[in-house]
Order: C-alpha cells, then structure tokens, then sequence
C-alpha cells in the first residue's frame, strides 16, 4: 500500500489521477517546470501517460513519486519521492513542483520527509539526487537535506543527453541498524 506521510504543511499522498491530473497537466506544460527535467513541454496526452508511467513506477518497485497537497488549500502542489526507473543511476529521491508552490520551501520539506521513508521504510543506505548543473534550486535544496555532491555522469541513456550531476547522503550511522 502507498504510504501517506505528513509534514506540517503539506500531505504526500498517492498519486490520484481524479485529482491530481489537471494540475499535472498544468506543471508539466509549463517550461519552467520541465527545463531541468530532461524533457520538453507536454501537450494533455504527455502528461497523462507520464503520471500513468509514475503509477507503474509503485507497481513495479513498490514505491515512486507521490503527490505533494498543500494542506491550506488541499490544492496539488507536485510531485517526490523515491525513484528508481530502468537505467538510473540508483535509487533517487527526487521532486518537480508546480510553478505555483515554487520558492516556500516545499521541496525541502517533502523531501526531508521521503529521505526519512527512504531510509526509514525502504531500508536505503543511500540517497541520491540527479540534478541538472544548472538547477542552482535543487542543489540548493539537495545540500539543505544534507546531501553533499559526489560526482557527474555524462548523461542518463534514454532520459538526459548532458552531464547531471548527482548529489547523495547515506543512512545515519544511527539508523543502520534498522531494516
């Protein structure tokens, strides 16, 4: 069963296409939300078969990005989460907020909380980040998380055809001893 984390601000929930789909739709059409992403804007279609391709990743692996409510307004406010497709690098959690919830601090809030998950739940000893070099936003959250740069990869086949870097941070010594 997907899990339901909750920080003080914010529900990470199951994605739900019912929902969920228009603000989606509304995020991945949006350059500023996909020029980091490795991807170009997606038309209605795209963006559904993207979140289908997310709710795969759950039946597939177990776990995946789930979506970010912003408990004020119960509106979506993007996606986090572990992630880990064919041909990544390793087990990642990553996030992509809507335009509209950018700048307060949501990123670093669910993100804390799925590091928690990922180390807590999934039993991870690491965490990584893939980050385009010019998101200067996501390293910035990456290092508020605690994650430090460990090195560049030339591309990600399939996905990124330029260099990203990766951020990452391992288990707390005080948690290895959990599953």
């Amino acid at each position: 069963m997907e899990p339901i984390l909750e920080t003080k601000r914010l529900i990470l929930r199951a994605i739900d296409p019912d929902h969920d789909f228009e603000a989606w739709a509304e995020a991945f059409a949006d350059p500023n939300t996909v020029r980091h992403l490795g991807i170009e804007v997606m038309n209605r279609q795209q963006a559904w078969r993207s979140m289908a391709t997310i709710m795969g990743h759950w039946q597939i692996r177990g776990y995946g990005f789930m979506s970010v409510i912003e408990k004020a307004t119960g509106k979506w406010a993007g996606r986090i989460g572990p992630w880990n497709p064919e041909g990544w690098p390793q087990p990642e959690v990553g996030w992509t907020l809507h335009p509209d919830f950018t700048g307060k601090g949501y990123a670093t809030e669910a993100g804390a909380a799925c590091i928690g998950y990922a180390f807590e739940t999934l039993g991870w000893d690491e965490v990584i980040h893939v980050i385009a070099p010019e998101n200067i936003a996501s390293i910035k959250v990456a290092e508020k998380l605690g994650s430090h740069y460990l090195r560049t990869i030339p591309n990600i086949p399939g996905m990124y055809d330029k260099p990203c870097l990766i951020y990452g941070q391992n288990r707390p010594k005080s948690d290895m001893t959990k599953p």
